[in-house]
């Protein structure tokens, strides 16, 4: 009999979910981290422990009931998350249909979770990157976080780099 637990003789293919955000305590707690906390809270909510460095992601495998995934975080800060994105969706042949990446979405309001089957990349730089290391295929899914718009005339990237306020950080949670 196959064990569940052993990732390496699962029958079905793994599932990709990737979260986007910066590496590192500065960006910790930040609007743009919404896709590293994401992936934290679900790593922690299966117990898979993110502990290994592949593809310049921060990385751990384990199982849903009997579906095998693989959890990452790109540490290649923001901008650069197509590159560890595509060489993990590559290493492991995966077809972009197995793939979803965790984002923050600006256009949606603070705590707001929205599912696409696949899409543009809506001005989100993260996203850009990753289009473009899967040699310009959308057909990947994302959980877009919403984040909330800058308030007044503030500066929409020093509003993703801010910290939640504990209103905000309430509704995010």
């Amino acid at each position: 009999m196959i064990s569940r637990r052993c990732f390496c003789t699962a029958t079905s293919r793994p599932w990709l979910f990737i979260g986007l955000g910066n590496p590192g305590d500065k960006y910790r707690g930040t609007r743009h981290n919404v896709g590293f906390e994401m992936i934290d809270a679900f790593a922690e909510s299966q117990g898979i422990l993110m502990d290994t460095v592949h593809c310049k992601a921060l990385f751990g495998q384990g199982f849903v009931d009997d579906a095998p995934v693989i959890l990452a975080k790109p540490q290649t800060y923001m901008n650069l998350s197509g590159e560890s994105t595509g060489p993990l969706a590559a290493y492991y042949k995966l077809p972009l249909n197995r793939v979803l990446v965790f984002h923050d979405d600006m256009d949606l309001p603070c705590g707001v979770l929205r599912l696409q089957p696949k899409g543009g990349h809506g001005s989100h730089n993260g996203l850009k990157s990753v289009i473009y290391h899967f040699r310009g295929n959308r057909e990947f899914a994302r959980l877009r976080i919403g984040i909330g718009r800058p308030p007044g005339q503030m500066d929409p990237k020093a509003f993703l780099l801010q910290k939640f306020n504990a209103t905000a950080r309430g509704r995010k949670d």
